[in-house]
């Protein structure tokens, strides 16, 4: 058991040694600077699950590693190459520029702040943003092989519970635009989390403005 468990941690520490060097330094990272660069991304540390698990799957376990390394690279950077060129598209068609686009290498994430969706406590999108949100739906159905995740989040201003329950009325309302886009019911799933995931200071009204957001998170299935 010993002697088969040394390979498989000496290939995975030189995947991740590779993942390393071909990632984007510092202060490159999310700058644009590479269009493919979550594909490079996903294909390298796909190589390196699927190395384990065919390492752990195969009684070879050399053997096993490499060809799981080798089909996880290439679902990895699938994955990777649709993520770059949905966020492309989806930068290049949306009209407002205070949309933030977010490529993890696993998901885009799209958030919206509150402020330009919805009027003070209002769970009405307003008609500005519907086509934006349509373009996002016009983009999910080119790229039918993912699941959706709508979240809703408030700043800590007022009561929480009135929070919580706003924050679900308006990730509801963004999904109802997204499901009037043709975008099908059974990919979508609503949450609210109001107050409870900041992502700036509350104490500010800079940071109270970044937590009242919603987030459409596009996750690939395959």
């Amino acid at each position: 058991m010993i002697r088969a468990t040394k390979p498989i941690l000496f290939l995975a520490a030189s995947s991740l040694a590779l993942v390393s060097a071909c990632s984007e330094p510092d202060h490159l990272q999310g700058s644009g600077t590479d269009p493919n660069r979550q594909a490079k991304n996903g294909a390298l540390i796909g190589g390196v699950l699927g190395a384990l698990t065919g390492a752990v799957a195969s009684d070879k376990k050399g053997k096993g590693a490499v060809i799981g390394g080798a089909i996880g690279a290439l679902g990895g950077a699938a994955i990777g190459n649709a993520l770059d060129k949905q966020e492309a598209e989806l930068r290049r068609d949306l009209e407002n520029d205070r949309v933030k686009i977010t490529n993890t290498g696993d998901r885009l994430i799209v958030t919206l702040p509150q402020d330009i969706l919805f009027a003070v406590d209002s769970s009405a999108v307003n008609s500005s943003l519907r086509g934006d949100l349509l373009t996002v739906a016009n983009s999910l159905q080119s790229y039918p092989d993912s699941t959706v995740q709508v979240v809703g989040h408030t700043d800590n201003t007022g009561e929480a519970g009135y929070n919580q329950s706003l924050s679900e009325r308006r990730a509801n309302a963004v999904a109802d635009v997204l499901m009037d886009g043709g975008v099908g019911f059974s990919r979508i799933q609503t949450f609210g989390r109001g107050e409870d995931q900041p992502i700036g200071s509350n104490l500010t009204p800079e940071g109270r403005a970044q937590n009242r957001r919603v987030e459409i998170v596009i996750l690939p299935t395959s």
